[in-house]
């Protein structure tokens, strides 16, 4: 398996967007060779939460997954979202099988430790957690793998996610069989130093600006676990990463990343 992979991330106000959802999904269908989706959930599952009288608890951005959030989330995201967007691919010529971390042993994590702060039934993913090999039989097969960010840790339970480490660890891992290119697609034209100004694009980020980006204030929470995790991509042998606009996939326009 030599061929390139892209690896595309979209995130969960273009999830939310039906119409901006439709556009990425055809430019998404309209890239060449060998593709892999990753999804955000949106805000579906904060909604079913309210109507089942589950309370939405959020800790410096990030929710905190109780066992009734795990099984809203899994529901949602496993379930309604995937399935969307899957069934919306396969009307446009794109043929895509939807998955979880638990399907195929595809990703496996670790629950998060409760120290210092305790998130509940989240997960982080664990070194070797990718399965390569199955997923790169997707491939083969000419399917397009689209994951959600629902794991499992292989003693039977499953775990909430951060969608953008899930594709940061599908990015490394098929690097390791394939030259991958992580694109992270939002509703913002990139990294800004100013989210008013679409002039205030930063086009290019090294570690060394992320550095003194994050020490000065410039990139914000909600920024930092993508830079993170593009970061450690590139650390990990991923060929190129970039973060654009979910209207600019087929276009070179955005932030990269770079050492």
């Amino acid at each position: 398996m030599d061929r390139d992979i892209k690896v595309v991330k979209i995130g969960g106000n273009i999830v939310d967007n039906p119409d901006a959802l439709a556009r990425f999904l055809r430019d998404f269908t309209a890239l060449e060779g060998r593709k892999i989706l990753v999804h955000g959930g949106g805000k579906e599952a904060t909604r079913l939460g309210a109507r089942l009288e589950i309370p939405s608890v959020m800790i410096d951005g990030r929710r905190v997954t109780s066992r009734d959030t795990l099984d809203v989330v899994t529901m949602v995201y496993a379930g309604l979202v995937n399935k969307r967007i899957v069934s919306q691919l396969q009307a446009i010529g794109c043929n895509a099988v939807g998955l979880s971390g638990a399907d195929g042993d595809s990703i496996r994590s670790t629950r998060r430790s409760p120290q210092p702060v305790d998130y509940g039934y989240v997960g982080d993913i664990n070194t070797d957690g990718v399965n390569v090999s199955l997923i790169g039989s997707l491939l083969d097969a000419g399917l397009t793998p689209v994951f959600c960010a629902i794991t499992h840790d292989g003693n039977g339970s499953l775990l909430n996610c951060n969608a953008d480490s899930v594709a940061s660890a599908v990015a490394i891992g098929m690097s390791a069989v394939a030259p991958v290119d992580l694109i992270y697609c939002f509703e913002q034209p990139g990294v800004m130093r100013d989210i008013c100004c679409p002039e205030s694009l930063i086009a290019h980020i090294t570690a060394e600006s992320y550095s003194a980006l994050r020490s000065n204030g410039t990139v914000g929470q909600g920024m930092i676990p993508k830079l993170d995790n593009s970061f450690r991509a590139i650390d990990a042998g991923v060929r190129s990463v970039i973060i654009k606009h979910a209207s600019n996939l087929n276009n070179d326009t955005g932030t990269v990343l770079s050492k």
